[in-house]
């Protein structure tokens, strides 16, 4: 089976979905320098009342004529978009598990509710919704969600999910960031395989055999080049280091500001300066990571020196792993020997790989590597538990990581995400569902229990604790404080769906911590 890279181009299909910077042209630039609404996104994601063709031109006659209110002339053409589940709470007394429970129904997408002229792109199955701001299907928030789902007998949406990523994988050649139009240029941390092999305990083989050809789709997106890449040199989002070995970053395919934060990115350009030419092609790489953002990204000590496509890291390698070998069960599956032992050597020479480059003894912990400047990165950061859940790691490498966790990591609440306070969401002080489950379940794979169980009372304390005070799982939590999390570009959500799922799941491992 051709798996290595056949038909590995991008998909054209996501060059002809209009994003609202192609629709809306210089309306859109003038709504979001102008911040007319307070967070960027609601602009991208807005419910326009009457066809785009027609708010564009009614703006060209409009906007030269004396006291024309921008502000206004949006608001008489567009709603904002929804604030997802900002209006639910808890019943009196309730158990936190039958508030998630109830509160699936809230975050729930049908594709009857897709509304004509907006950014989303119509999924042909139900899907999950993080909530607040969140109004789409995230692909890397999906497979937490579906911890819980599957804690919650929903089943049934797991495998819809599913089915909505795998048609995403036909359409479009990858799974996109989220079911938006200014999404389709980069991907999400690939939890696509994971998410197969999480359904596969109900569904059983079969689904790799299913999912197969999706899966190498997948796999060709983020492979693209590599046959073709000379030593020393990267394309898209494949590297080969000087020795010839081959491993991955995160990129996107365009070199413009996000969309959904316009005014934040033009800022940050003008602060970053002429000198940093990929600057905008840096930030989006960043939000392909889900870490958006974090000083693991910086050269410096502002995003303004972000350099994300410098850098290798050790969790992007750990799911490209899994993918790798979860296509070489698919080939097993459908008899395949030859396909199925090409894809476990690629996963045998990704694992020395990280060993030679991202392993950093030093710091007992997986680090990124910047290819650039032939270095390892020295800060450590909770993407060293990625190797430990995806059985990456030699036992001694768990050994040195769980040390590194309990020693730098640890904290009253859980995890933190990185050892620096920057005033960035994915930094400290905070703490993040999916980290915690990541780090909770890789512990458990090296029989390391005991500190697995502490970072789920920790964690399971503080999303009790906020739940508590005021009825809602929110998106983070300070996991060294007695407060939620802040920081980033944009208020704290609720909702709030990997909290919610991570939550289920842990509640499930660990009952007694409801009590």
């Amino acid at each position: 089976m051709g798996v290595w890279l056949a038909g590995a181009a991008v998909a054209s299909a996501q060059e002809a979905v209009p994003t609202p910077a192609d629709v809306y042209g210089e309306l859109f630039k003038d709504v979001q320098l102008n911040a007319v609404f307070p967070d960027s996104k609601a602009f991208t994601d807005a419910l326009p009342n009457r066809p785009p063709e027609q708010i564009l031109s009614e703006y060209r006659q409009l906007k030269g004529q004396p006291g024309f209110d921008l502000k206004k002339f949006v608001a008489e053409r567009f709603s904002p978009p929804p604030n997802v589940a900002a209006d639910f709470h808890t019943v009196a007394g309730q158990d936190v598990r039958q508030h998630i429970d109830a509160l699936w129904k809230v975050l729930e997408r049908k594709p009857e509710d897709q509304r004509e002229y907006t950014s989303r792109i119509a999924l042909p199955y139900r899907y999950i919704v993080p909530g607040g701001r969140f109004n789409e299907i995230y692909y890397w928030d999906s497979y937490f969600t579906m911890q819980g789902l599957e804690e919650s007998g929903r089943h049934d949406l797991t495998m819809d999910m599913i089915a909505n990523f795998g048609w995403l994988i036909d359409q479009f050649g990858h799974i996109p960031n989220g079911n938006r139009s200014y999404f389709l240029s980069r991907s999400q941390p690939p939890f696509f395989a994971a998410m197969i092999e999480l359904a596969a305990d109900e569904e059983g083989e079969t689904i790799y055999k299913k999912y197969l050809p999706q899966l190498i789709r997948e796999y060709q997106f983020w492979m693209d080049g590599a046959e073709a890449l000379k030593a020393g040199s990267a394309h898209r989002r494949v590297v080969k280091l000087p020795d010839g070995t081959l491993l991955n970053r995160y990129f996107d395919d365009r070199n413009v500001p996000r969309e959904e934060a316009f005014k934040e990115d033009v800022a940050t350009a003008k602060e970053a300066g002429p000198g940093s030419p990929e600057i905008y092609r840096n930030l989006r790489a960043a939000a392909e990571s889900g870490w958006d953002f974090s000083s693991r990204w910086f050269a410096g000590k502002t995003l303004a020196t972000i350099h994300t496509t410098d850098l290798i890291p050790p969790d992007l390698n750990s799911l490209l792993y899994q993918l790798e070998l979860t296509i070489a069960k698919g080939c097993e599956v459908t008899a395949d020997p030859a396909c199925a032992a090409d894809m476990k050597a690629k996963a045998a020479s990704r694992q020395a790989a990280m060993t030679k480059y991202l392993w950093n003894a030093k710091a007992g912990a997986f680090t990124d590597y910047d290819w650039r400047a032939k270095r390892p990165n020295s800060q450590v950061t909770a993407a060293t538990v990625y190797p430990l859940y995806f059985m990456v790691a030699s036992k001694d490498q768990a050994k040195s990581i769980a040390n590194t966790v309990r020693t730098s990591l640890l904290k009253p609440h859980g995890v933190v995400t990185t050892t620096l306070v920057t005033g960035e969401q994915w930094d400290a002080p905070n703490g993040w569902a999916p980290l915690q489950w990541l780090a909770i379940k890789g512990l458990q794979n090296y029989a390391e229990e005991q500190l697995a169980a502490t970072i789920a009372q920790r964690w399971v304390g503080k999303n009790l604790q906020v739940f508590k005070e005021t009825g809602k799982l929110v998106e983070k939590y300070d996991v060294v404080a007695d407060k939620a999390g802040g920081g980033g570009e944009y208020p704290l959500q609720d909702g709030f769906g990997w909290t919610n799922g991570v939550l289920r799941k842990l509640l499930a491992m660990y009952p007694k911590l409801a009590e």
